[in-house]
């Protein structure tokens, strides 16, 4: 029996076999969790990227690696790999994984295991890796030690796009010893000819493209367009070609064109009684007064959704599901009359009075420092969860646009935000500004950790430090710490305060730091070529937050009105 489990592939050769198939399949980056389980692993890559078929980059901290390979998969529009031994080194993947599953992310997971003679033994580092992440995975295969991976992988990654959801893969490959080369299993570290890879495109149906010519659109009404994270130029096109308002995220890479409507979170609650019907691009997650826009249930609304997703549930939203774009025009219907100048004339009013406001202000605050990043981010642009990406979606003027801008809106976690920057940095080589709070910054310390000799991006981090948590402020929890017996409360388990040195951990972690004091600074620091890894700070108050954002509502409510 012992014997019989020992025939087949050695742990080299199904290494190999493994990461052949990755590099077939369109994989061109491989995050590597060093690990003693996954060794072979480690030399297959080598060998690899030797041979010009990988990159492969280097991360001590597996969560770190999970995120860094987020952000390859995203920025380079293709699956990425991440590599880790056995044991806790896979459960680190699972914020990495769940972030993949609801955004839709060709995230690779290759674990390595121990043989299935030790599983239940007592084994050291062995613990259940098969189902560990749930369901999450779109597609999972657990490899038997001998067996050749290739078929498991190839699969695998040939079914995301076709007919299921793109979204994380988890292929769990058992090894047996020995785990290194031998005199008869060397490795080949020098450069050779290799075939050219297969590119990967999840496929975009017909339907997921504007008509040539202006469709037939009966009737008019009063709809609006709105696009959330993921939802991409067609959202704009078709609010262009409808006549309709565009009411986009950050993150939907659609708040373009003369449709798209600033600071459109605050004309709701005077314009949004009018709405009749939505068309919904992407996955809208910003803000709350779009999310009881589409509760309502006197208004008509429609969800494009031209292929699965991970994110919802059938069955579980209001929306009637439109998979062609056709589809969708008869539903929205053209503009009713003014309707769109309403908004246009609205927004004009609103981005005046903000701007006015902002002006006035004698320090900065994180509505400043989101207007400046955005206007100076001429490559990509990544944002964090909380306050920033929402000051973010106040300020934005639809006159300029980044070139992408990225958020993980997934599961909008503070997690991985780093990692996941650098990741998108290195991905194509385009430097990036990430834009970022400093508890997430600090969440994710551990990802300004580069090992000698590894890639660094090109990846200007700005962050807002308010010494604690500023998303709290401006929500209920806010109201409820002006009342002094909640104040101590509220400030201790939401308000997060800390003394933190942001100079002295950059320092220690070898990347650049420069303190920000003014608007002028902060534009004069943005001015300069993002080169390398360096860090803005930018102090601002969290006592004045809450006060601002209400002067800032009830200024553009009454501009508007009149």
């Amino acid at each position: 029996m012992a014997d019989a489990a020992r025939t087949g592939l050695s742990s080299l050769q199904a290494a190999r076999s493994a990461v052949a198939a990755l590099a077939s399949a369109g994989v061109r980056d491989v995050v590597l969790a060093p690990g003693s389980r996954s060794a072979p692993l480690a030399y297959a890559l080598a060998e690899a990227e030797l041979q010009e078929r990988m990159r492969v980059h280097v991360r001590i901290d597996e969560r770190v690696a999970g995120f860094t390979a987020l952000g390859l998969a995203r920025g380079g529009r293709r699956p990425a790999a991440v590599v880790t031994t056995s044991g806790t080194a896979v459960g680190e993947l699972m914020p990495a994984v769940m972030e993949a599953h609801h955004a839709g992310v060709p995230l690779v997971v290759l674990s390595a295991d121990r043989p299935a003679e030790l599983h239940g033994t007592g084994a050291n580092q062995t613990t259940v890796q098969p189902g560990l992440f749930a369901h999450f995975p779109v597609t999972a295969a657990d490899v038997e030690a001998g067996t050749d991976p290739a078929e498991a992988i190839s699969a695998a990654l040939a079914r995301l796009g076709n007919g299921i959801p793109v979204g994380p893969v988890h292929v769990n490959l058992q090894f047996r010893d020995p785990l290194t080369p031998g005199e008869t299993d060397p490795l080949f570290l020098e450069s050779g000819s290799v075939p050219e890879p297969l590119p990967f495109s999840a496929p975009v149906p017909a339907e997921d493209r504007i008509p040539a010519a202006d469709p037939p659109i009966p009737g008019t009404h009063r709809t609006v367009v709105v696009a959330g994270d993921g939802a991409g130029e067609l959202a704009a096109l078709f609010a262009l070609r409808a006549g309709l308002p565009l009411l986009a995220e950050p993150s939907s890479n659609a708040r373009i064109g003369p449709n798209a409507v600033g600071a459109y979170r605050l004309l709701l609650p005077e314009l949004g009684p009018m709405i009749e019907r939505v068309v919904v691009f992407g996955r809208p997650t910003l803000s709350r007064p779009v999310a009881a826009l589409l509760a309502r249930t006197d208004v008509e609304k429609a969800l494009y959704l031209p292929r699965p997703v991970n994110w919802f549930t059938e069955g579980r939203r209001p929306e009637t599901i439109i998979s062609d774009i056709p589809g969708l025009f008869a539903f929205a219907g053209t503009g009713a009359p003014g309707w769109l100048e309403q908004w246009r004339t609205a927004s004009e009013a609103a981005m005046n009075t903000l701007n006015n406001l902002l002006e006035q202000q004698t320090e900065l605050t994180g509505l400043q420092v989101a207007d400046l990043v955005w206007d100076a981010a001429d490559a990509n642009l990544v944002l964090g969860s909380s306050n920033v990406i929402r000051d973010m979606d106040l300020v934005a003027s639809p006159g300029w646009h980044p070139l992408d801008v990225y958020a993980n809106r997934g599961l909008a976690g503070i997690d991985g935000t780093i990692s996941t920057a650098t990741g998108i940095a290195l991905a194509n080589g385009i430097p990036t500004r990430l834009l970022l709070g400093d508890l997430t910054f600090l969440h994710d310390a551990g990802a300004l950790l580069l090992g000698n000799g590894e890639d660094e991006p090109d990846l200007q981090m700005i962050v807002l430090n308010d010494a604690g948590g500023g998303i709290f402020s401006v929500l209920e929890h806010g109201a409820l710490g002006e009342d002094p017996r909640y104040t101590a409360l509220v400030e201790r388990f939401f308000g997060t305060p800390h003394r933190a040195d942001l100079a002295a951990l950059c320092r220690g972690y070898g990347v650049r730091h420069q303190m920000v004091r003014s608007a002028d600074e902060l534009v004069a620091a943005l001015a300069e070529p993002v080169r390398g890894r360096s860090v803005l700070e930018v102090r601002t108050a969290r006592e004045t937050l809450r006060g601002l954002h209400q002067q800032v509502q009830a200024a553009v409510s009454a501009a508007v009105r009149s």
